[in-house]
């Protein structure tokens, strides 16, 4: 493909700017992941609303870009080469946008891994045992009587807390500057607060070294303008 027009999913969301990256997404963890990061650096960016909660990822026009059927993903009309890059799953979309700009994820070798292993982290760990969370606690997980499932899936929730507590004693973000890894895994923890209401649940009062790495990353005006896209219609 080697214009917007020859994605399907143009048609459904049209682009505004058709030279800026394109952004199909939802304000969840995952999707505010990749509005942050496109804010931090500053790249201009189309954010189009998937509704999922209307059904809009199962459509035939999202399905040709991501055929998993989750936000976030994104079409890069300056791609490598020269030619539009698509891609889905928001780790893999922010490692190609850190890398597109030089920003957040250092060259260096023994640097880069380490916020890529953090990265890892929050895709392997954090996002799917909280969202588990989410489910048995805030949705219709909670109407299950066996209490089994919510207390796994808080107990584990707690202790992937408490490692990222001890990793952040003594510093400001989880590796020794801002990186794509802090932005992966705090809106995860926002969500644990404001979404999920679970911060009793979890212990979060105990927890004050992420209470500190969770304000110093609602401070900065590009999260804060990131947490708010795709805007609604």
């Amino acid at each position: 493909m080697t214009t917007l027009a020859d994605f399907p999913v143009t048609h459904r969301w049209p682009p505004r700017d058709p030279q800026a990256i394109q952004l199909y997404s939802y304000p969840t963890p995952n999707g505010v992941k990749v509005s942050i990061l496109l804010e931090e650096t500053s790249l201009p960016y189309d954010a189009h609303r998937v509704d999922i909660n209307a059904g809009d990822q199962m459509t035939e026009a999202f399905l040709s870009l991501n055929p998993n059927n989750k936000i976030p993903a994104i079409i890069d009309p300056a791609g490598p080469e020269g030619a539009p890059m698509a891609l889905f799953e928001s780790g893999a979309i922010l490692i190609y946008l850190a890398e597109k700009t030089g920003m957040f994820l250092p060259t260096g070798p023994r640097a880069r891994h380490e916020v890529l292993q953090w990265l890892m982290f929050q895709m392997g760990g954090v996002g799917p045992m909280f969202g588990q969370m989410g489910y048995f606690v805030k949705y219709k997980g909670a109407e299950i009587e066996d209490p089994r499932p919510r207390e796994r899936y808080v107990a584990e929730s707690r202790r992937l807390l408490t490692v990222l507590d001890k990793r952040l004693e003594g510093r400001a973000w989880i590796c020794d500057d801002y990186s794509i890894a802090d932005i992966a895994i705090l809106p995860w923890l926002r969500n644990v607060l404001v979404g999920y209401e679970a911060g009793d649940l979890v212990g979060w009062d105990v927890f004050s070294n992420l209470q500190g790495w969770l304000d110093r990353f609602l401070a900065r005006p590009a999260v804060q303008r990131g947490l708010v896209q795709p805007p609604r219609a």
